[in-house]
């Protein structure tokens, strides 16, 4: 019988995670596959965590090992410059991330690119099988709206990841930082319907994921406002078969977010996600952040605040983020105000899918005819003033409304002319 090479190849490469001093011949990597449901793996196939010969036998098969780069804690160093404090790009329960740049000179295979290194904090919240389900998830998955995983690094105590770099960081750095420019309507739509997409397309999988920690924090963004979901430490696979959830005895995720049948029962299915889509598109139409401690108490569970007023259409209008100044589609914020409305049941079974999620969100994306002056951050060409990409088409036609009703239009407030416009 012919010998398995590809184990072989494999084996020879994972053995660098348990001797820092054993290095392998690197290959050329591939193009990521999406790995079949009936060959993808789960951390639960991970039998022993502690186990070489375990991960070895189960890894064996898949195609994690050519899907990603196997990293030196040496290479990740240098790529950091040493981690260097002026690279560091963040922090949370698994640790901190820091900016880097891959030399194609100093790591052949890969192309010269930026990248965000993660490193677990061996004294953190998170530890070992928060990094292998990221590198079993990741590993696996393609997508358009998910992080992309290059590779990671296993060797000693030490767990690293390194994932594509997003220039702009994570949602809520753009949506909460008062010394940003708010962002536009339009835009808030684009990311939410990105997010959308990247959670619907982990439920649909015939072994349906469960991501469990959605929030603004985990959707990180491109200079395009592209969104993408990353942070799989918490993932898990749905249940299968007849099963209709999972009974967890330890209840994880980030509070506010966390839905309340999952906290009071540990029954975790993909209406917990919902739940969690819901608080995070509460937050993108009142620009409010959820649990702020530093609002006043009535508002600091926006979930509590702000959802008695989402069933009625003619309270909308107040709890829109007023930092819009009125630059916002009326007819899209009743729209999104009563899709988180659903989201937000305390009923798992009363909330939509996110496949319906995202139809609804494509259609309040179209509704911008009301946008009285809106703009939008773009990378393609046209009136660019302080950063801005301004809708000159609006611009123009707004100025002709001006001079047709003269000088009475220039006394309204932006929010008033929207009003009378959509009557």
């Amino acid at each position: 019988m012919a010998p398995n090479t590809n184990l072989y190849s494999f084996i020879s490469r994972f053995l660098t995670c348990f001797n820092s001093n054993n290095m392998f011949l690197r290959q050329k990597i591939q193009p990521k596959k999406h790995i079949p449901v009936s060959q993808r793996l789960s951390v639960s196939d991970f039998s022993v965590p502690g186990s070489p010969m375990s991960v070895l036998s189960d890894l064996s098969t898949s195609q994690i090992a050519t899907n990603l780069h196997i990293f030196t804690f040496a290479e990740l160093k240098m790529v950091t410059n040493g981690f260097c404090p002026s690279n560091l790009l963040g922090g949370g329960g698994f640790g901190q991330v820091y900016k880097g740049f891959i030399d194609e000179n100093a790591i052949p295979g890969l192309t010269p690119q930026k990248v965000a290194v993660k490193v677990l904090d061996l004294d953190g919240m998170q530890g070992h099988m928060e990094w292998l389900a990221e590198v079993v998830f990741l590993g696996q998955l393609s997508h358009p709206h998910l992080v992309k995983l290059i590779g990671y690094c296993c060797e000693d105590e030490h767990r690293l990841l390194v994932y594509e770099y997003m220039t702009l960081g994570s949602l809520d750095k753009k949506l909460f930082n008062s010394y940003n420019t708010p962002l536009p309507w339009l835009t808030r739509i684009k990311v939410a319907l990105g997010a959308a997409r990247g959670l619907c397309f982990l439920h649909e999988e015939q072994k349906p994921i469960i991501y469990r920690d959605f929030k603004t924090s985990n959707i990180l963004l491109d200079d395009d406002y592209h969104a993408k979901l990353s942070d799989f430490g918490l993932a898990t696979d749905g249940p299968e078969g007849d099963e209709s959830h999972l009974s967890l005895s330890h209840v994880m995720g980030t509070q506010g977010y966390t839905a309340p049948e999952y906290i009071t029962t540990g029954h975790l299915t993909t209406m917990c996600d919902v739940y969690s889509f819901g608080v995070v598109l509460l937050e993108l139409l009142t620009g409010k952040k959820n649990m702020d401690k530093a609002v006043c108490a009535r508002e600091r569970d926006i979930v509590m605040w702000a959802r008695p007023m989402l069933k009625d259409a003619h309270k909308v209008d107040p709890i829109v983020d007023p930092r819009l100044d009125g630059k916002f589609s009326y007819r899209g914020a009743k729209k999104i105000a009563a899709l988180a409305y659903q989201c937000l049941s305390h009923h798992p079974k009363s909330r939509p899918n996110m496949a319906s999620v995202v139809r609804t969100l494509e259609a309040a994306a179209e509704l911008d005819h009301d946008i009285i002056g809106e703009f939008v951050y773009s990378v393609t060409d046209g009136f660019h003033k302080d950063g801005q990409h301004w809708r000159v088409e609006e611009l123009e036609e707004d100025k002709e409304r001006e001079e047709k009703e003269g000088g009475e239009r220039r006394t309204r407030s932006p929010r008033q002319r929207r009003k009378m416009e959509v009557r």
